[in-house]
């Protein structure tokens, strides 16, 4: 195996990032842009993508429409990123979203729908970058997992599921690229102060119940304790230390010290802390 450097500076490079009309994905954007690097960003709402790109004054950035939940549709913009601006550095897998809801209550139509973007989403994504990532020096991926991604509470099945697949492709794309000059960084965010909890669906079965979905997400809105600018810089580190795994917020460890701890009874243990601290409305 050959042991390849990490990425010394982001100055000119090139980086795609998914998801950047907001939350960690539009931190990503500023803090990689303080760094000097060249902006590929992609986003489903394309009104947030340009509310994004004015915080961007003296960036070359462009931006593009995308659903990363279909394939030709990501095929077709690796193509046009790299028209654009003819090469790419590092690619963020960052789009994702919520879907509250006990497993019996949600379809097997509500369960695909969120795995074709925070799984397939990251698979589309490194499939058709990786030939232009393969050109460069030095290159990158960072794809997003979650701290659902270490353990799973009740009521995310589908959630922790996708974020579980995305630590075990990005574990075993990482041993295939080994001796290549491409480093990959799986990252674990905690509660990260996003509108991911305010955007999140709730299973359709109990859609006639608004109380119980905006009780849902108070509960894990009471989580989010690290700003979107902590979480980018964070990851921006990550990158330029070529770490393989990025925990981010002090609720990330806990878990990740919790479940190597007590491997089996480490769910039911959090379950019952959540419980907890729901109730005491802490």
């Amino acid at each position: 195996m050959i042991d390849f450097p990490a990425m010394k500076t982001l100055q000119g490079a090139v980086v795609v990032v998914t998801g950047a009309g907001s939350g960690i994905g539009r931190a990503l954007a500023q803090q990689l842009a303080s760094h000097g690097a060249q902006l590929a960003l992609a986003d489903v709402n394309n009104a947030a993508l340009d509310e994004t790109r004015s915080l961007l004054p003296g960036v070359n950035v462009k931006t593009y429409m995308l659903d990363v939940a279909d394939a030709l549709a990501v095929k077709a913009f690796a193509q046009k990123v790299e028209e654009d601006f003819g090469r790419v550095s590092v690619l963020i897998n960052n789009a994702g979203v919520a879907l509250y809801g006990a497993f019996s209550d949600l379809s097997l139509e509500e369960f695909d729908w969120l795995f074709r973007i925070n799984f397939w989403g990251v698979v589309h994504g490194c499939k058709f970058f990786l030939p232009l990532l393969r050109r460069e020096p030095e290159a990158h991926i960072v794809n997003l997992s979650s701290v659902f991604g270490l353990i799973a509470p009740p009521e995310q099945t589908a959630y922790s599921a996708s974020k579980f697949a995305v630590r075990g492709f990005t574990q075993a794309l990482s041993r295939e690229l080994d001796g290549t000059r491409i480093s990959l960084t799986c990252v674990h965010p905690g509660g990260v102060l996003t509108r991911i909890t305010e955007n999140a669906r709730s299973a359709a079965a109990t859609a006639p119940n608004p109380q119980m979905l905006a009780e849902r997400k108070e509960r894990f809105s009471k989580l989010a304790r690290t700003s979107p600018e902590k979480a980018a810089q964070e990851i921006v580190q990550g990158i330029l230390k070529n770490k393989a795994r990025v925990l981010i917020g002090t609720d990330a460890y806990q878990f990740d010290i919790l479940q190597r701890l007590f491997p089996v009874r480490c769910s039911v243990m959090i379950a019952s802390w959540l419980n907890r601290k729901f109730a005491n409305g802490s």
